[in-house]
């Protein structure tokens, strides 16, 4: 039996939040030898305190701390044992545990989730001055690059040119050094 659940969730107080959980089990789920127990868990030495129960069907549990705020909204036959809970609140903050049991599965499933409530959404991120940033920076580099290989194909052009002019002089005559003929080879 594989439990898999995420490990945190954050929900908007006010909101309602679907929490995972799913199974995989080497066995087809038989309802009847089928079981799921749902906790929460306020603290990591509090107790926990069962809310949501399948014994045949979902049985939600009388005077929980969520009233009617939980729905199941997963389905056991597709290997899917998730809740909703409606109007999340600032004390729904903690840890919630998934157990599920398959028989003839030996092991019992056991999922666990993290739940934060936060007050606001943290705002979106605009990346639009970042876009525009990069393009200005990367266009400004491009055209500096260019320039760069452009003069240095110029300079590399007029040095060509003047050991071709070198090497002509030198089989015409000596040269002073410049490019002149000496005075006294004529």
């Amino acid at each position: 039996m594989e439990v898999t659940a995420p490990f945190t969730i954050m929900a908007l107080n006010g909101s309602s939040v679907r929490l995972t959980c799913t199974f995989n089990s080497c066995y087809r789920v038989e309802k009847k030898q089928f079981s799921l127990n749902w906790t929460y868990q306020e603290c990591d030495n509090c107790t926990e305190e069962m809310f949501l129960q399948f014994r045949l069907k979902i049985v939600p549990m009388e005077q929980t701390r969520f009233g009617d705020r939980v729905e199941f909204t997963g389905n056991p036959i597709k290997n899917d044992v998730s809740f909703t809970l409606h109007n999340v609140q600032l004390d729904d903050e903690g840890t919630y545990h998934c157990y599920v049991m398959n028989p003839p599965d030996r092991q019992k499933g056991h999922g666990k989730i993290s739940l934060i409530v936060i007050t606001e959404e943290p705002p979106e991120r605009d990346s639009t001055v970042a876009v525009i940033v990069g393009a200005t920076v990367g266009g400004f580099l491009a055209v500096v690059i260019l320039v760069l290989v452009a003069v240095k194909c110029v300079r590399r052009k007029k040095q060509q040119r003047l050991n071709t002019d070198d090497q002509k002089t030198e089989e015409e005559g000596k040269t002073d050094g410049e490019g002149n003929p000496d005075e006294g080879t004529k």
